[in-house]
């Protein structure tokens, strides 16, 4: 027989069985997928495994914390996360119990990978959620986890088996819905039901306290009295998504054109410095939840695709999400309120007229 061209050498192939042998010497026999749903009753402690640690991702975890609250009231969540920001963003979530928290870049801090198995390890779960269609290290932490049940997406990217395997879903491809989606084909429920939009769940004081600060601001700049509506922007972003003044300057002054109602403020960024040469009120803080409750104090909100946009659908103020780069179907804002702007070539003028007609 002849034997095969050197270019047909497949070395994700040899990866994957690479994976699936190490997967075996690691963990054993592979779990026996079940052909049942997962129990209506009986589950009291879940784990979900979310590696990802960047605000936006965490923010789309909340999603599913709703959703397994509705399916099973009574039990207790934990979460083992890369996210620095788990622990605040969910502590409103009643039935959240540990967050364990794992370095946020790699394996360079092993006595904070370790403290996190161990609190994981700890517990027997009776159900385990790895909820990325792509990260290997979640399968991994799942298959660490002593759980009855174990559940998580299918595909080629993904070694180990689970109880319930779902396929990724091509028709669902927002980061907020497909672990829901998960969840629900693993129910053996429909899953065209509306999904829960983002939420880090401000009580009344938090907003009472958001109130009081977004006066102040607006108290140091008085504004025009056609101004009735106050809307926030963050002009910062990463990558390629980071756009600068020479596109900015003329969303905004065809914005105020536009909208003379509409008064602008400023979310500042991390760096405490304005992108906007401080030419609006500027708020500025370091703590997620006081940004979120004066986010909740807006009118709208709007800026390109970043975890602040994020922060402020799951705050609960009308947002606007500008996509010139990334996949508004994958990371767009969705539920009452909320629009996604797709920009992709667009004219900053013809984003503002955009804005301005959903303003």
């Amino acid at each position: 027989m002849a034997r095969p061209p050197h270019d047909s050498f497949d070395l994700d192939h040899l990866r994957r069985r690479a994976a699936r042998g190490l997967m075996r010497l690691l963990f054993g026999k592979p779990a026996e997928p079940s052909g049942e749903p997962l129990p209506r009753r009986g589950i009291q402690r879940i784990l979900v495994c979310h590696i990802s640690h960047t605000l936006g991702n965490a923010l789309l975890l909340t999603p599913l914390l709703q959703e397994l609250e509705a399916t099973w009231p009574g039990a207790e969540i934990d979460i083992i996360t890369r996210s620095q920001a788990g622990r605040e963003l969910y502590c409103h979530y009643d039935r959240v119990g540990q967050v364990f928290q794992l370095p946020a870049h790699g394996f360079g801090h092993p006595r904070q990978w370790l403290r996190g198995l161990r609190g994981m390890r700890r517990a027997h779960y009776d159900l385990a959620i790895d909820v990325d269609p792509q990260s290997q290290t979640g399968r991994l932490l799942l298959l660490k986890a002593r759980a009855t049940w174990t559940l998580g997406f299918s595909g080629s990217k993904k070694s180990g088996s689970v109880t319930h395997a779902v396929e990724v879903p091509e028709h669902v491809q927002s980061k907020g819905q497909r672990p829901v989606y998960l969840l629900r084909q693993a129910l053996g429920t429909t899953t065209e039901a509306g999904y829960p939009v983002p939420d880090i769940r401000l009580d009344e004081a938090e907003r009472a306290r958001g109130r009081r600060v977004l006066e102040r601001v607006l108290a140091a700049a008085p504004a025009d009295p056609q101004q009735r509506k106050t809307i926030g922007v963050f002009a910062n972003a990463t990558g390629p998504k980071l756009l600068g003044a020479d596109w900015w300057n003329p969303l905004l002054a065809t914005l105020e054109q536009l909208r003379p109602d509409c008064r602008l403020v400023e979310i500042v960024p991390m760096s405490g410095r304005s992108m906007l040469d401080s030419r609006y009120p500027g708020y500025f803080s370091t703590d997620l939840r006081q940004l979120g409750a004066v986010l909740a104090s807006l009118d709208g909100y709007f800026s390109l695709d970043c975890g602040i946009m994020h922060l402020a659908c799951a705050s609960r103020v009308s947002t606007l999400g500008i996509f010139t780069t990334t996949r508004a179907d994958e990371w767009g804002p969705y539920g009452p309120g909320n629009h996604v702007i797709h920009a992709y070539g667009l004219a900053p003028e013809a984003v503002a007229r955009e804005l301005a007609a959903h303003l």
